[in-house]
């Protein structure tokens, strides 16, 4: 490595001595050596001259390299969980796929002998261009509206991919949507509003009937996994929760969260879900059922994220928002 400066070292959203972890999850015995490594194994396998390694973030199992090279800014990605590496390989593929369609993604850069997806000294690694931007910021009509725009165009995207069934998902996305959110109610739902429960409950006894169409969908958009400059999105980061599921239940619950971050989570005003499903069936406009499923949906999804304790950033408040005015 051409300029040997030590990478800075931090957690994304663990309160975690990144140092520590470090060593203890990735086994390096410092920064530098960890340096040294990514530029080691991006000059071997991909053919990168690596000139600085600017910094390193790590989140569970997962680190995530910023590189200087006389080409570019890259950033290699690299889990230790090897229970991930084939799913990491298909999640890989599809954002080389999507990239194909024009969707704004950040695809990855094969390897010198075409691979996406990278084994190495017990790693799996991916290799991808720096994206530009800023975390999309809900406090901008237009950046909301455009990110609805965007989830609509990845859903018919997403919904077209032809290696969809590589992608596996949790068993429960498979249940019909009455029996997801009633054992949800009936296992996660006691320190809730009673008020809250019963709407609920209701809504689900007198919803259409679930001929809701299931499909691959991105499952974690939200403003930590979406860059924005000059008023357009321009990626759409990190499928690695990529599922089996409803559109709608996607929609919701992207609607929910999609000003969260990594640290002190909190709701989105209720204008800002308006401006963002206003974006979105700009593009797919919804039927009758589908909005009736949303408003129950919504409602689920927004009471999920109720914490049993203490509500600092005000989710209970939120939640409450999303019941029917008498």
């Amino acid at each position: 490595m051409v300029d040997s400066r030590v990478p800075v070292l931090e957690m994304l959203w663990e309160a975690h001595d990144p140092h520590h972890t470090l060593k203890a999850r990735f086994g390096f015995s410092d920064a530098r050596a960890a340096g040294h490594w990514v530029a080691d194994v991006l000059d071997e396998y991909w053919g990168v001259r690596v000139k600085s390694c600017e910094r390193i973030v790590m989140s569970a199992g997962n680190a995530l390299a910023w590189i200087g090279t006389p080409s570019g800014r890259l950033l290699a990605k690299w889990s230790v969980l090897p229970e991930r590496f084939s799913r990491l390989a298909e999640v890989a593929r599809l954002t080389r796929w999507l990239d194909g369609r024009d969707m704004p993604v950040s695809a990855p850069i094969p390897a010198r002998d075409g691979r996406l997806q990278m084994e190495v000294d017990g790693v799996s690694m991916r290799l991808q261009h720096v994206i530009e931007g800023d975390l999309l910021d809900t406090a901008d009509p237009a950046q909301v509206r455009a990110a609805g725009v965007i989830l609509a165009r990845l859903q018919d995207a997403l919904a077209a991919y032809p290696h969809a069934e590589r992608i596996h998902e949790p068993a429960a996305a498979s249940q019909p949507l009455t029996q997801r959110v009633t054992d949800w109610l009936d296992t996660h739902a006691e320190h809730l509003p009673a008020t809250a429960r019963d709407t609920l409950c209701r809504q689900i006894a007198s919803a259409p009937p679930d001929r809701l169409p299931r499909q691959l969908v991105h499952f974690d958009f939200r403003s930590a996994n979406i860059l924005c400059a000059h008023g357009e999105i321009t990626a759409v980061l990190d499928f690695e929760e990529a599922r089996h599921d409803h559109r709608l239940v996607e929609l919701a619950r992207a609607t929910v969260l999609l000003g969260t971050r990594y640290h002190n989570w909190g709701p989105v005003p209720a204008e800002v879900r308006t401006q963002f499903l206003a974006g979105y069936q700009a593009v797919r406009p919804l039927t009758p059922a589908e909005a009736g499923w949303l408003d129950i949906l919504l409602l689920w999804q927004a009471l999920t994220m109720v914490p049993p304790d203490k509500d600092p950033t005000g989710w209970g408040p939120s939640a409450l928002s999303h019941l029917p005015r008498p």
